[in-house]
């Protein structure tokens, strides 16, 4: 699956600044690709940043990359309760309150990016089993209709955005 191929009507518009983060690709190879460019980008952060938020009550370096852990393994579960076909409509979570219990902070980095390789590689292995016609099912998440490639370009794009915010506001 090409990820140009996703229509509008697949995901809630809130998803869309995520979704314009990721250009032309198959999507399996892109899942593959982008968490290794992540990788390598927050190891080349300076130490004295991962523990810095720009503002008070912000999230830190650290808290992000859990949060894209924790979404990302939200997501997943949509994706597969979707392509299982599974029409029960899909609860919304509360980022902040999973972000201030997560503990982070408390972590070292290598752990986190040791993690967070993991969490991708169980995702990469998810959507490899999910052929044409699966990817694209539709369910219901947070109210709106999402299909199952929708929520894989959801996760590449929602990386890529807070790469994006790490580069405008942490350096």
């Amino acid at each position: 699956m090409k990820t140009s191929q996703l229509l509008q009507a697949e995901y809630a518009p809130y998803y869309a600044t995520y979704i314009s983060k990721v250009e032309e690709a198959d999507l399996v190879e892109e899942l593959e690709i982008s968490v290794h460019e992540f990788i390598k980008f927050v190891q080349n952060i300076p130490l004295d940043k991962y523990d810095y938020s720009y503002a008070e009550g912000k999230w830190t370096i650290k808290d992000i990359i859990q949060h894209l852990m924790d979404s990302e393994r939200i997501f997943a579960y949509r994706a597969l309760r979707i392509a299982r076909n599974d029409k029960t409509p899909l609860a919304s979570f509360e980022e902040n309150e999973y972000a201030a219990i997560a503990g982070a902070n408390q972590r070292s980095i290598r752990d986190l990016l040791t993690e967070l390789s993991i969490v991708r590689q169980s995702t990469i292995a998810l959507f490899k089993t999910f052929s044409e016609d699966v990817l694209k099912r539709i369910g219901v998440a947070s109210g709106y209709d999402v299909s199952v490639r929708a929520l894989g370009v959801i996760i590449i794009g929602h990386q890529k955005h807070h790469q994006r915010i790490f580069m405008e506001r942490y350096l």
